[in-house]
């Protein structure tokens, strides 16, 4: 019975709802009524929604093929996944040679034109500045020991083989030098110290610059679809030196001769300070050339 009712009851609610509906409606507007037909409204009844999940596209996107991220800053802020598939996803390895010395580089193209790259050049390359050097009068064999770590930029501004580069060098280069006597003597400012009295002179170079700006120009033809080759000529400004110098024979008296006259009171050390100051005043290798050639592999 109660359902009965309860069935009843409803009926009569939207039977009257319906009529309600379809009555006139009078609106009184200032000093006039206006009656208004109701039209009837059609209900439809929905049954339960279904939740739908929409995805947006993301503001950035991974392209394995060319290891690019087209959006940088919102790959970063976005999500470490797609910063760290494109870390792990570099668009070129290459191995180089050259004035820097021997190394490699990793490259990551930002678009069609633009490439980061991060590398390190070093070892012993002394050969390659010829070996040996003067500073003034006095003629130094040269050891080197580089490490050359480096960030840069390299840049097609043509979209073809040329090629623009700049960056930072973070240059570790040691520099062992021993002086080469004139005969007998070690000639310095116009006075002549005899070799045997100073014994050998010998000492370091260091670049004052812990960070060198460089800039270089190139060509990097490809030979395959994943094969090229490139070359480079530019320079880097390492900044003055520092030197050291010592005498194997320190303390010992040296015999020195000017235009002058004999020169008194002089001794190894002595030597070996002029000897220092020369170095420091040569700046050696100030700006440093940059020549390489390498050979790139790209994904």
């Amino acid at each position: 019975m109660k359902l009965i009712k309860l069935t009843a009851i409803s009926a009569a609610v939207l039977a009257s709802s319906a009529a309600l509906a379809a009555e006139p409606v009078i609106v009184v507007d200032g000093n006039e009524a206006v009656v208004y037909e109701a039209e009837p409204v059609a209900v439809a009844y929905q049954a339960e929604p279904v939740a739908v999940a929409y995805q947006a596209e993301p503001a950035y996107a991974y392209n394995a093929d060319a290891g690019v991220v087209r959006n940088t800053t919102g790959a970063v802020v976005g999500g470490t996944k797609t910063f760290f598939q494109t870390v792990t996803h570099p668009a070129a390895i290459s191995a180089e040679v050259g004035t820097l010395g021997y190394g490699a580089n990793i490259g990551w193209a930002l678009n069609d034109k633009t490439e980061l790259q991060a590398g390190w050049a070093g070892g012993d390359v002394a050969d390659l500045f010829g070996g040996d050097f003067d500073a003034n009068d006095i003629n130094y064999d040269v050891d080197s020991d580089f490490s050359n770590p480096y960030l840069g930029v390299q840049l097609r501004p043509t979209g073809n083989w040329f090629t623009m580069g700049a960056g930072i060098i973070v240059p570790d280069n040691d520099f062992d030098v021993t002086a080469n006597a004139n005969g007998p003597n070690f000639r310095i400012d116009n006075v002549d110290y005899n070799a045997s009295d100073v014994g050998t002179l010998s000492g370091t170079l260091e670049h004052r610059n812990k960070l060198a700006p460089y800039a270089t120009i190139g060509f990097r033809p490809n030979i395959t679809n994943n094969f090229g080759l490139f070359g480079e000529l530019g320079a880097a400004y390492m900044g003055k030196t520092n030197a050291t110098v010592t005498s194997s024979n320190a303390n010992g008296p040296v015999r020195a001769e000017s235009v002058n006259g004999p020169v008194l009171g002089v001794t190894g050390q002595d030597v070996a300070d002029k000897a220092k100051q020369q170095l420091e005043d040569k700046d050696w290798l100030e700006w440093m050339p940059i020549v390489k050639v390498g050979a790139t592999y790209r994904f």
